[in-house]
């Protein structure tokens, strides 16, 4: 009932340019020209005090980060607190008015 219907083409459509020939590629073989090759790049040579430097960085790093987003959730805290704080303060006072 609901099969699909493939259209059929017996004629070819587009520009077609001269006919097909079996003795004769339709694309001629090139050999690609070979790539050239990259220089040779230096390799790094890291000495003892540069390793020791690389290492120091990276902590310090670390501890500036991490100093940094304690600083942070220590600040969302303090705001919290405070906020709980004041919304006890003024539900008290909505509560007392309310009972006079």
């Amino acid at each position: 009932m609901l099969r699909p219907r493939i259209p059929t083409n017996p004629l070819p459509t587009g520009i077609v340019t001269g006919t097909a020939r079996n003795d004769v590629p339709a694309v001629p073989h090139r050999t690609p020209a070979p790539a050239p090759m990259a220089p040779a790049r230096p390799t790094v040579q890291l000495t003892p005090g540069a390793v020791v430097a690389v290492i120091g960085g990276g902590t310090a790093v670390v501890l500036v980060v991490g100093a940094v987003l304690v600083s942070m959730l220590l600040a969302v805290a303090v705001t919290a607190a405070s906020l709980a704080i004041s919304a006890l303060i003024v539900r008290s006072l909505v509560a007392s008015q309310n009972h006079r």
